[in-house]
């Protein structure tokens, strides 16, 4: 589980982390600033309209939601006898929505559909100022992820400048011409892809002829990674005098370690998907 992220909302400062792709806010946290404090959480959820918009959601993106224990309290609610809380609407319903936390950053989280529904109960204006600093969060966390984006892109970029040099310096003499100078790029390039790819350009534009792109366009974010120290692994090997077919078997080995070192253990890769 990812670390609490923290905004500031009119002086309150919410918790929020991540869960299977979703984003949880705490509820508890969202009370700091309001009389009643986290009491207001029972009181929410005892509210039939509350459980209503509940059970829509948990329809909606809950398959294992019982929904013949939530008839029963749908039932239940509005009568003055009832009590609910949030702990009882998980363990009864089988919800995904909610979440009762211990520890040091223990409290009562919602995922954010829920926590917006839950600010405008407490207060429209709250639930403003909520969901500006909940955009404002996303909107870094995106635009640091571009950017990290658009670094790796770079790089693939720059070493490819340096194979390229390198072929041109090695392995393709003044006196050829335009096309086969071409060529000689062409079969460099494909020295990488069979030995990333297994396979040529020309062979997965056979495979593939309703694309648009290329091999390349289609390579994962690991693939990329590893396509780019093969780039600079090969032009050092090209200024060495290695032969291409030695240089293939060296460059598979290497693909194949990297690949599964970045698939195994790489969490920045992980956090950059």
């Amino acid at each position: 589980m990812a670390k609490n992220k923290k905004i500031n909302v009119k002086g309150t400062e919410i918790s929020i982390f991540a869960q299977n792709e979703m984003d949880f806010i705490s509820l508890t946290d969202m009370t700091g600033g309001f009389k009643e404090g986290s009491g207001l959480i029972g009181k929410w959820i005892t509210n039939k309209n509350t459980l209503e918009y509940l059970g829509i959601w948990e329809k909606i993106n809950n398959p294992n939601f019982n929904y013949p224990e939530f008839g029963v309290i749908e039932q239940d609610a509005g009568v003055n006898r009832f009590i609910m809380s949030v702990g009882q609407w998980v363990e009864r319903t089988q919800a995904k929505g909610m979440i009762v936390k211990a520890g040091r950053y223990g409290g009562t989280y919602a995922h954010k559909d829920i926590a917006f529904h839950f600010a405008m109960w407490l207060s429209p204006e709250f639930q403003i100022y909520l969901i500006n600093e909940f955009q404002r969060l996303k909107e870094d966390e995106n635009n640091r992820l571009k950017l990290e984006w658009n670094f790796q892109r770079t790089l693939t970029k720059v070493n490819y400048r340096i194979h390229t040099d390198a072929i041109k310096e090695n392995l393709i003499p003044e006196t050829l011409s335009k096309a086969q100078i071409s060529m000689v790029y062409a079969i460099e390039a494909d020295v990488l892809n069979m030995a990333l790819f297994g396979k040529t350009a020309k062979q997965w534009r056979d495979e593939n002829p309703d694309k648009k792109g290329n091999i390349r366009d289609e390579a994962t974010i690991e693939q990329l990674v590893v396509l780019s120290n093969m780039e600079s692994t090969n032009a050092l090997l090209i200024h060495q005098g290695m032969e291409q077919s030695e240089r293939l078997i060296q460059l598979n080995q290497m693909a194949i370690t990297q690949m599964k070192s970045l698939l195994t253990h790489n969490t920045s890769i992980r956090k950059l998907k």
